[in-house]
């Protein structure tokens, strides 16, 4: 089968991404030639491409993708030709219309998810499930800031920590995205001023700050996310949407109140097999039950990627975005 491929052959811009048609050939032993019908777009895939997180070039691009497995190879018994599946942790080079994975990291999906709502959740909602239910074990009655909760992984991590029972309180820069974070569940919204955010927290939590905090949004943010915790709350540090967090200091953790911090990374909560499993069937619950879905607010063709990173960067998207081989 051909299949048309993203690649990033240097780092830099959304113009660094490219296209080449290949022959895949066949699936080898433990691999299936999967196809893919839809493509998520994530964050993680700009800082690939633009080189903050090094990467072996040429390089394939994207992690999250669904589709249908057309041939497997000798030795795979968890899927079969037909079989609709996701996968997140096949390694770069989900910006493609097919390629060969290996079985192991494949996700059987139920016939109630779309292609769709899998390419858009998979990474998301995984990300979602490891820093509240297994980094920060977020708690019914914490108080639970999430910075840009109206974007795709934020919008996941609100509905997901209103449904455990903790009170969100969210940050999103437009009344537009403000009232997209109030409807996933969000107690208490506000903007990304200091004097609003603090006030903000501290009336969701009788003024003691928040229990957690999730920030997603790096440099812009750091700096008041400390100040909003409590006393030895936790800082969960998870992305850089407006630059790396760069020069922490320790005492600042002190002088803030005794915080914890964490810089996670979603894979290292997904490293083993037992907790691949266990994860991945805690995220398809809980969009079998309706909890958890995702919001696709954009939907281009695979050959518009670069568009999509210029759109993302520039937050310019609200929910989620897929590709469409």
């Amino acid at each position: 089968m051909q299949a048309f491929q993203a690649v990033i052959r240097q780092t830099g811009g959304p113009d660094a991404i490219g296209f080449d048609q290949v022959e895949l050939g066949k699936p080898g032993p433990g691999q299936v030639l999967m196809r893919h019908e839809a493509v998520g777009v994530n964050f993680i895939d700009t800082y690939h491409r633009s080189g903050l997180y090094e990467v072996p070039l040429p390089s394939g691009l994207g992690l999250e993708a669904s589709g249908v497995v057309e041939e497997v190879g000798e030795g795979v018994g968890n899927v079969r030709p037909g079989d609709r599946v996701a996968t997140f942790k096949s390694g770069l080079g989900a910006y493609a219309s097919a390629r060969i994975v290996d079985a192991k990291w494949l996700v059987p999906l139920p016939e109630a998810v779309d292609f769709g709502q899998a390419a858009a959740l998979m990474l998301k909602g995984c990300t979602a499930e490891a820093l509240i239910e297994r980094c920060a074990g977020v708690k019914r009655g914490d108080v639970v800031l999430v910075h840009a909760g109206a974007g795709a992984t934020g919008q996941i991590m609100v509905r997901w920590l209103a449904h455990i029972g903790a009170r969100v309180v969210a940050t999103a820069s437009t009344e537009e995205k403000r009232a997209i974070a109030r409807a996933a569940g969000a107690s208490l919204v506000c903007g990304y001023g200091e004097e609003e955010l603090l006030d903000t927290v501290r009336q969701a939590s009788d003024g003691k700050g928040a229990d957690v905090i999730f920030d997603g949004v790096g440099a812009d943010t750091w700096e008041m996310s400390l100040k909003a915790a409590k006393c030895r709350g936790l800082v969960v540090s998870f992305g850089n949407a407006s630059g790396p967090v760069t020069g922490v200091s320790l005492g600042a953790l002190s002088a803030h109140g005794s915080l914890f911090t964490t810089r996670p990374t979603m894979m290292h909560y997904y490293a083993k097999d037992d907790e691949f499993r266990a994860g991945t069937s805690r995220l398809m619950q809980m969009i079998a039950d309706g909890i958890v879905h995702a919001d696709i607010g954009i939907r281009l063709p695979l050959q518009d990627a670069a568009k999509a990173h210029r759109m993302l960067e520039d937050r310019k998207t609200v929910g989620a975005t897929i590709l469409k081989p």
